[in-house]
């Protein structure tokens, strides 16, 4: 797995180091599936990097908040993205989470993430208690399967989304341009 520590990350974004860019394929899937409710919504992107997918989703009518623990990409991101979205430098994995919206979101997303999540299972059952009634997860990830040898530590195989999938009532898998857009709704709650 590359880029695991947040000194890495810091450093990537640092360097000027960027990922593959928010594509409109993605934008207007999202659109389609997941439009922010009437009146507005509330948001979270987790690992919202340099902040691409949080101002995108502040544009079509979402309040968002963005987290991510590198604190150079959230400073980038506050710069090219001023307004609309509210930046927290947060390890969704090692932080208390008392800084996130304590009445929950109605869409929470994770781009280019998931896979670099050491303890998938306890992170999405946390996101998943902050899903208000009807609203989703979405994930949206590159696949092991096209993807290069040497690129597939950030990549998700075909056992890792179901594992993923497992706890969800519904579930919906979209092509986004090569990526996998996994909108995942209704958390199975975990056997007491």
């Amino acid at each position: 797995m590359e880029h695991t520590r947040q000194d890495e990350w810091d450093a990537h974004y640092a360097d000027g180091k960027t990922f593959r860019p928010l594509g409109d394929t993605e934008c207007a899937l999202l659109s389609a599936h997941v439009p922010a409710p009437a009146g507005g919504g509330r948001a979270l992107d987790v690992g919202c990097g340099l902040g691409e997918l949080a101002a995108h989703l502040a544009s079509v009518g979402y309040a968002v908040d963005a987290v991510d623990w590198a604190d150079s990409g959230i400073a980038l991101a506050r710069a090219a993205h001023p307004q609309g979205v509210r930046w927290l430098r947060l390890d969704v994995e090692r932080d208390d989470l008392a800084p996130l919206h304590q009445d929950g979101y109605d869409l929470i997303t994770l781009r280019l993430v998931y896979a670099f999540l050491r303890h998938r299972t306890r992170v999405m059952d946390d996101l998943g208690r902050r899903l208000r009634e009807g609203g989703a997860i979405v994930v949206i990830t590159p696949l092991a399967a096209t993807t290069p040898e040497e690129r597939r530590g950030i990549a998700l195989d075909e056992t890792e989304i179901g594992l993923l999938s497992a706890g969800w009532e519904r579930v919906e898998r979209l092509d986004a341009e090569g990526l996998a857009m996994l909108i995942l709704r209704g958390r199975v709650q975990p056997a007491a």
